[in-house]
């Protein structure tokens, strides 16, 4: 299993997450790193754990405002691990930075000829199915056409983000059915071990992590036990 944690930026700084309401979204303050410096997050979770991959969410390139590709690429420039899934919104521009994995999330595209199209551009991205509750954000197409679906997906569940309220058992379980030989990913209400052996149990690849992790919920101990992918 793989866990990922997850940065969320904007303007330049770490902010947390809370159920996906992005308006009230603040920097972060976390007990790992003083101030908000997504680099120094991003190199304590490396020394909390070796944790292969780090997830960034680009607030300002999702919500329309442009990439912070300056941001993108200190983090880049820094992370240990052996790669970054970046989630901008699609809107980077220019080659990809090194170890980047794009993240095509599903409510940055009004068309899912929009999304064939970037997909084609992009070498192995991974595909995030966003939902809010039950309503799925994106082309219907992308929910339901699985052909449409690359080697990783992302099962986002914006409303559990930071809300400790487990994750979605039951929709990964679907997904992970029609996935077939796909990895799935869990995003959204991971609240400590116990969460990811369920995860574990019904065949999902991973899970990305934020919360849990600044708040000790989980811990190196948990993930040495649970035989999580690290870099060693």
């Amino acid at each position: 299993m793989r866990l990922i944690p997850v940065i969320d930026i904007r303007g330049g700084q770490a902010v947390a997450a809370s159920r996906g309401d992005r308006a009230n979204y603040r920097p972060l303050c976390t007990p790992l790193v003083e101030g908000s410096d997504p680099v120094a997050v991003a190199l304590a979770f490396h020394a909390l754990f070796p944790f292969p991959t780090l997830y960034v969410a680009d607030l300002d390139g999702i919500e329309g405002r442009g990439a912070d590709l300056a941001t993108q690429a200190r983090i880049a420039d820094t992370w240990p691990g052996r790669e970054i899934w970046i989630d901008d919104g699609g809107r980077s521009a220019g080659p990809l930075l090194p170890k980047q994995v794009p993240v095509f999330g599903s409510e940055s595209f009004a068309s899912a000829s929009d999304y064939t199209q970037a997909r084609a551009a992009a070498p192995a991205p991974a595909l995030s199915l966003d939902f809010r509750g039950d309503t799925f954000l994106g082309p219907p197409e992308l929910l339901v056409d699985a052909s449409l679906w690359p080697d990783r997906i992302i099962l986002m569940t914006l409303a559990r983000v930071g809300s400790g309220e487990g994750p979605d058992i039951a929709r990964l379980a679907s997904i992970v059915t029609r996935a077939g030989a796909r990895e799935v990913f869990a995003a959204g209400g991971v609240r400590n071990a116990d969460d990811l052996r369920a995860l574990r149990d019904i065949g999902v690849a991973g899970a990305l992590v934020s919360t849990a992790l600044h708040q000790g919920a989980i811990t190196a101990d948990d993930l040495d036990r649970l035989g999580v992918e690290c870099d060693h």
